[in-house]
């Protein structure tokens, strides 16, 4: 299979007609081959956004017809909906119920979402003691930059296009290269729906200049990032010759704390949802458990023997639990953090190493579900972002020092907590350093909602209301009203 560019409303070739392969991680097999944009055709596809933002042909149209088109293509992705789940497990590795179950619908419901989300865009009056008519406008920033990582593909493709879009602004949208078969699905479905030229653009490539080009062009009015905190640092650094605006979701290490009056079965459940689900690889994962000594040894046991009874297999499988990382750089990456972490002087309680088994294909980069005990927290594997199945854990007698232990960390994406005492559960929500708190539940992400993080996991948020104005820019108008037209300011000199 071959997918090209869409660029000013059509789906073409790089100038170069280079591809690069998509490498499918549960078998270590190309399946398909994308076009590889050089740095000339991200300027093109630049040049088009520029130009249909410009010329009025999107931002111009009421918010009803823009809307329209966002529905289109939330259609669009159901009417196409099993074709898109296999091209993201193929391409990601995570398991085919995850996508056809969480992530396709999660894209297509995020269009429709945006397109009838009008409100916070409408003009707001200004109660000023003054005779003049105030108002306040939302209007859009101009032509967006959007790059991902590919972890969650076509989520983040809806989180970012979705909002940009309806405000009026013009989109230049870069998939990783690690993942972008299922997106550039999404450009041919886009390329469908109806938007004037140049209004989208989708570019993959598998070079650092043409990302260079989309950061630091005067063109592009703000970037909208999802990636690693260091790499966020560097886009802050090159978009500041611009002055541009930023969204920037970036790395974590959650804390999942587990008190003892919780819900046993409930709280298992969730902990292994928050630490293996897409095999780990995700900013939000709970990837420090905090046990409560009271029930630390027997929460602890049964936790173990549930990750070593999930079914390791490839993703496509139906009845596969656990599929395989993303590439085989990724899983050298965890298994140099696995030994670092047995150096440090942590216990492995189960995995840690490449499963062994007749029915996994050989070339797949599969990795067992790993957990760490005797943890400290100055070990390496506690304080750095692995972004695979890693799970540390750690005792807390205290509510106090479960809090201390669980804001002990340079990242603020997210947490979890799981008690009874819904009192309890405010009172601590409310002291966790983090951008979202999920209580006696994991991953629920709202398209009503803002998601985001605290200190090193970045600023800026994303879906709800607060997502939605993250793509606008304010202007204020006042126009004089006093009686018979002449303000003071007209005969102060």
């Amino acid at each position: 299979m071959t997918y090209d560019l869409l660029i000013d409303g059509k789906i073409v070739p790089s100038e170069e007609r280079s591809y690069f392969k998509s490498i499918n991680p549960s078998d270590g097999k190309a399946f398909a081959q994308v076009a590889d944009a050089s740095s000339s055709d991200v300027r093109r596809a630049i040049s088009a956004a520029r130009l249909a933002f410009d010329n009025g042909s999107w931002s111009g149209l009421s918010l009803k017809k823009r809307g329209v088109c966002l529905a289109k293509v939330a259609q669009l992705i159901r009417d196409n909906a099993k074709e898109l789940a296999d091209l993201e497990c193929r391409d990601t590795g995570k398991t085919v119920k995850q996508t056809t179950f969480i992530d396709i619908p999660t894209c297509a419901e995020t269009f429709a979402y945006f397109a009838e989300m009008t409100a916070p865009l409408d003009e707001s009056p200004n109660n000023v003691a003054a005779p003049v008519e105030s108002v306040t406008r939302r209007e859009p920033l101009g032509v967006v930059g959007c790059l991902i990582p590919w972890n969650y593909p076509l989520i983040m493709a809806a989180w970012k296009m979705a909002p940009a879009l309806l405000a009026g602004n013009t989109v230049v949208f870069r998939p990783s290269s690690s993942a972008s078969v299922s997106v550039m699905k999404l450009a041919q479905l886009m390329a469908e729906a109806g938007f004037p030229p140049g209004v989208v653009n989708i570019v993959s490539c598998s070079a650092h200049g043409p990302v260079q080009e989309i950061i630091e062009s005067p063109q592009v009015n703000k970037i909208a990032f999802t990636g690693g905190t260091g790499t966020g640092q560097a886009v802050m650094r090159q978009a500041a010759s611009t002055m541009k605006r930023l969204t920037l979701e970036l790395g974590g290490k959650s804390p999942n704390i587990v008190f003892a009056d919780c819900d046993r079965e409930a709280a298992l459940g969730g902990t292994l949802a928050a630490i293996f689900m897409n095999q780990g690889q995700m900013c939000t994962a709970g990837a420090r458990l905090l046990l409560e000594e009271k029930i630390y040894d027997e929460f602890l046991n049964e936790l173990v023997i549930r990750t070593q009874a999930l079914k390791i297999g490839p993703a496509a499988n139906h009845d596969t639990d656990f599929g395989p990382l993303i590439s085989e750089k990724h899983r050298i990456s965890v298994m140099a953090h696995i030994r670092k972490g047995v150096e440090q002087g942590a216990t492995l309680a189960c995995g840690g190493k490449i499963p062994g088994g007749e029915d996994l294909p050989s070339g797949g980069y599969y990795f067992e579900p790993t957990i760490f005990t005797e943890v400290t927290p100055d070990m390496t594997i506690v304080r750095e972002e692995i972004f695979g199945p890693v799970l540390t854990v750690m005792r807390f007698g205290t509510e106090e020092e479960a809090l201390r232990i669980a804001n002990d960390t340079e990242y603020g994406l997210a947490a979890c907590l799981w008690t009874k005492d819904s009192k309890k559960a405010r009172r601590v929500s409310e002291k966790l350093q983090c951008g979202t708190v999920w209580v006696n539940t994991y991953g629920g992400f709202y398209n009503e909602a803002p998601f985001g993080g605290y200190k090193m996991s970045g600023f800026g948020r994303e879906l709800g209301k607060e997502g939605l104005k993250e793509y606008t820019q304010t202007k204020h108008i006042c126009m004089d009203k006093t009686p018979g037209g002449r303000p003071l300011v007209s005969s102060w000199f």
